[in-house]
């Protein structure tokens, strides 16, 4: 059964105590339980899981726990079925003493997600303590002369309980001298006494015994006696009264000892000795007022002689007897009543109950990560506490529950830019001047995987010599992860794709922790110029993230071709014999060669050979040093040999420099003789030349000039089309075309089906320009003056449409 805090019909308490083993209810903001103490190992409390809308199932995956700021192992929840029960012995008056209202404040925490809720268990009183007087028997000295309605003061019991279980009823054995009177219910005003009835005759009855008990309210009720011992005295006949019966004083706790509480004054009507009071504290005194207070025999001054700590006593009572030095002595009485106030004396105490650490970057705001409880010894508003925390932290204090605070997210985390934040809670009570103190906790943020690895650039150029070894590395690619552990571990790898008819993976690898990029096989310029692909980064997160760099890989040239003979269609190249009457500058042919590789390794020179055997004569002819033009450097006479054996070296201008060899046979014919054909052979000297017609020598030249003429025109057509970019990066070779003119020479060359192969703009292409070569004569400046690098380099590549070309500087 549920019962309403208030409103509507109430059973009597006594019958709920004992019909109901528990009560519960929900009110403001909490579950309120109750149970009697003394209750037995396992008696019910309540079904606690239930009422917190929590299943059975639920309370051991989510970490369910309950924490008390009593003793822990009073009350325990079956985790099984979510039933509170008693666990060990609940003492109402060792864990409450006096206090009218006694609980067992209960914190309920769940994780997945963190939730608290507040359970307060009312520890209901029974009545197991029955009135115990200060003393089992308690001697009285009355002198025989007092009046009738004399009334002598008697300390009463006192009872442990609280509410009907503590309220005491006196009796006094049948006696004709004396009289109870019984306390009201003012303690203020009037106390427990002995009210005399019948004179006393100390020669009749010296000594009277008597019985007082005390019962108290409950069910069933207890009692508790005290033997009272009265001896009559003889004749003293005024006692001292005191100006008051009782004081009542204010004291600040924690004054120093000596401080003056309260000065009693007695007086006594007789003179002499027998009107001389001296003070002390009575018998009945409580030991805590013996321990606290001191009172001067003589002048009735009351002081401090020990510390007062409001925390501890908010109040004392102390009975003063003040007695005269008569013969037989009489005794007046009073109450001191000294209430404690307080100061603000106690700091206030912070404590983190419970912890969700470490909090994920990604939470969502209002995520709670900590419970903090507050609480301060002092009362009023010494005792109120406020908690803060420190500016510039992304969490906040909501108020739960009284003296309980939740920390909570109030803005977005990133454990990039801050990775854990120290959070000082400071508690300040509203005394003056006020007292605080501080609790710390480092919360650390927890890494998401949020970021992807990044490279420092987007792209890489990479330069590679060609033929080199096998497995070589040639660059190292590294990203940087900002995130942390194994959201930060990057691996790498090639994004594949097809170079050509083969796979990419096939010329390059990549090492998966080092980022290492190794040339699997030599490469070759001739074959492949430039090489671009891409690697990727992935972290180890879930779900990865990744990105990609893009590289360049330049094959720089080597010089590993000789140059080629250009051999003519029928395996040799026919001219004309050659008059003896021609004149010196006389072009006789043109040797022509190529080179497959570039830049200074395909830069040709042509060079004469003089003839074995030769006696020093200067020979009739020259080659031209980058034409490869024959022609004649004087007029012939009849001393020069009618066949002329010529052998011209080609070379190029690599390190070192490889070459090719032509030898030109040049038959010699004299007016009116049949002009014979010479053949050029390509290293080895062919069959004799015969002489041919006049007629064919000149029919060839016009055949030169013609082909001059288309070839212009074909010169023009492949410089219009060379930008053209409907071809693709990766198409079919060109066959070589060689072309000579008046101004100079220069060769075109495309020899490989792959030139260069990047995956995308228009195909590249290489053009060696070289400077005209004119007839000059014996001294011409060309044999005197050999080009220097620096008139060449820079200008025998040039790339067409590629934004990515290779311009080599010159030399200084």
């Amino acid at each position: 059964m549920v019962f309403p805090r208030s409103g509507g019909l109430r059973a009597p308490p006594l019958l709920l105590s004992f019909l109901l083993p528990a009560i519960w209810e929900v009110g403001s903001g909490q579950l309120r339980y109750s149970v009697p103490e003394e209750a037995p190992h396992g008696t019910f409390v309540g079904r606690i899981a239930q009422d917190l809308g929590l299943e059975p199932a639920e309370l051991v995956p989510r970490l369910f726990r309950v924490a008390s700021r009593e003793r822990g192992d009073l009350l325990e929840v079956n985790l099984q079925n979510g039933i509170l029960f008693v666990n060990s012995r609940l003492d109402r008056e060792e864990l409450c003493g006096r206090s009218a209202e006694c609980s067992l404040h209960l914190e309920v925490i769940v994780d997945r997600p963190l939730q608290v809720f507040h359970v307060e268990v009312e520890v209901r009183d029974v009545n197991d303590n029955p009135p115990v007087f200060p003393s089992i028997q308690k001697n009285l000295f009355i002198a025989e002369s007092r009046p009738l309605d004399t009334r002598v003061p008697l300390e009463g019991a006192s009872d442990a309980d609280i509410g009907a279980n503590a309220l005491l009823t006196y009796r006094l054995s049948p006696s004709e001298y004396f009289s109870l009177e019984k306390p009201s219910h003012d303690y203020q005003v009037k106390g427990l006494g002995l009210v005399l009835r019948k004179s006393l005759d100390r020669e009749e009855t010296p000594e009277i015994f008597l019985v007082l008990t005390a019962t108290d309210g409950g069910k069933p009720e207890q009692t508790g006696t005290v033997q009272l011992l009265i001896t009559v005295l003889d004749a003293n006949d005024n006692a001292p009264v005191f100006d008051r019966t009782l004081y009542t004083v204010k004291l600040p706790e924690n004054v120093p000892n000596g401080t003056l509480v309260i000065k009693v004054n007695a007086s006594d009507l007789d003179e002499g000795l027998n009107g001389d009071v001296v003070y002390s504290f009575s018998t009945d005194v409580a030991p805590n007022v013996k321990n606290k207070f001191h009172i001067d025999t003589n002048t009735g001054q009351i002081s401090v002689n020990g510390y007062i700590d409001f925390e501890e006593y908010k109040s004392y009572e102390i009975l003063v007897e003040g007695i005269d030095k008569g013969q037989l002595p009489l005794s007046g009485h009073c109450r001191v009543i000294v209430e404690i106030q307080d100061t603000n004396d106690n700091v206030p105490y912070v404590e983190f109950k419970s912890l969700s650490l470490p909090i994920s970057e990604n939470a969502p705001l209002s995520t709670v990560i900590a419970l903090i409880s507050v609480s301060d010894r002092d009362s009023g508003a010494n005792g109120q506490v406020t908690c803060t925390l420190m500016p510039d932290t992304p969490f906040k204090l909501v108020s739960t529950f009284k003296n309980y605070y939740s920390l909570v997210l109030d803005s977005a985390l990133d454990r990039e830019t801050v990775s854990a934040y120290q959070v000082v809670v400071t508690a300040r009570d509203g005394g003056s001047p006020p007292l605080w103190a501080t609790a710390s906790v480092s919360v650390e943020v927890a890494d998401v995987n949020d970021n992807a690895p990044a490279f420092a650039q987007a792209e890489y150029t990479v330069f590679v010599k060609e033929n080199n070894a096998p497995g070589s590395h040639i660059f190292t690619v590294r990203a940087r992860d900002a995130d942390a552990q194994e959201n930060a571990r990057v691996s790498y790898a090639l994004v594949e794709r097809r170079v050509g008819e083969r796979a990419l993976s096939s010329y390059v690898s990549v090492h998966a922790e080092s980022g290492k990029v190794h040339a699997l096989q030599p490469l070759d310029r001739e074959e492949l110029e430039l090489l671009r692909f891409q690697v990727s980064a992935r972290d180890a997160g879930v779900p990865a993230l990744g990105s990609n760099v893009t590289l360049q890989v330049f094959v720089l040239d080597e010089n590993d071709n000789a140059p080629a003979l250009l051999a003519p269609a029928g395996g040799g190249a026919l001219s004309e014999a050659l008059w003896r009457s021609v004149g010196a500058g006389h072009v006789v042919t043109k040797v022509r060669a190529v080179d497959a590789d570039s830049g200074y390794n395909a830069w040709l020179s042509y060079e004469l050979q003089p003839p074995a055997g030769a006696d020093g004569a200067r020979s009739p002819f020259r080659v031209g040093l980058y034409t490869g033009e024959i022609s004649t450097t004087r007029a012939l006479d009849e001393a020069d040999a009618p066949r002329q054996r010529l052998l011209v070296l080609v070379k190029d201008h690599g390190e070192p420099a490889l070459t090719a060899t032509a030898t030109v046979l040049v038959s010699l014919v004299d007016s009116g003789q049949e002009p014979k054909t010479s053949r050029v052979s390509l290293g080895v000297v062919g069959p004799e030349a015969s002489l041919v017609d006049v007629n064919v020598y000149l029919i060839v030249a016009i055949c030169a000039v013609s082909s001059l003429l288309v070839l212009t025109l074909v010169l023009y057509v492949a410089l219009r089309c060379w930008g053209s970019p409907t071809q693709g990066a990766c198409a079919p070779g060109k066959p070589v075309l060689v072309c000579s003119s008046a101004v100079g020479s220069w060769s075109y060359s495309q020899q490989r089906r792959q030139r260069v192969c990047s995956g995308e703009g228009p195909p590249k292409t290489d053009l060696m320009a070289f400077s005209p070569s004119l007839p000059q004569g014996p001294n011409s400046a060309e044999e005197r003056q050999q080009p220097s690098d620096s008139d060449y380099i820079g200008k025998s590549f040039m790339r067409r449409g590629n934004p990515n070309y290779i311009q080599i500087a010159k030399k200084t």
